[in-house]
């Protein structure tokens, strides 16, 4: 069971969120994102391509663009405070992005049952394009992204 989407579940999400951005190098220095949303079970973030993403053929090399996924679905998965790490994923990329393109991805709970979640990402670019879609199985482990605060699963408390 999930906590019930209420202000103080949407607050604990907003402050993981805001938590784990200020920590994530990679996200935040190397990829250049911006974490616009993290919500119980949901993120959107969003990059634009700059030219040093840009593979042999001048368009974004797929790593990036399944980075710009994978913090995503990190985001959402951890969003109710519970330490939560990819099990497995894929990714099937559907267009190119280029240089200058906004990629935005939003990422959704499709199911949590116990330890257990799958997630869906999609990354669009500033056309509304469907440039990728990701598709993540979280797993929980030991603690909590903010130490001292969380939810029960069940009562929300």
């Amino acid at each position: 069971m999930t906590v019930p989407d209420t202000a103080a579940a949407h607050e604990l999400a907003r402050r993981v969120g805001a938590a784990m951005f200020a920590a994530d190098r990679a996200s935040r220095v190397t990829m250049g994102m911006e974490l616009l949303a993290c919500e119980p079970g949901r993120a959107v973030m969003r990059m634009t391509v700059r030219p040093e993403h840009l593979n042999g053929h001048q368009i974004c090399h797929g790593g990036f663009i399944f980075t710009l996924a994978d913090s995503t679905f990190a985001f959402a998965c951890n969003s109710r405070n519970h330490n939560t790490v990819a099990a497995g994923c894929s990714i099937e990329f559907l267009r190119p992005a280029h240089a200058g393109d906004v990629l935005t991805c939003e990422g959704v709970e499709q199911v949590q049952s116990g330890r257990h979640g799958i997630y869906d990402m999609r990354v669009a670019n500033q056309h509304g394009h469907v440039v990728a879609l990701f598709r993540g199985k979280s797993a929980q482990i030991r603690g909590h992204v903010i130490e001292g605060e969380h939810q029960n699963q069940e009562t929300g408390a």
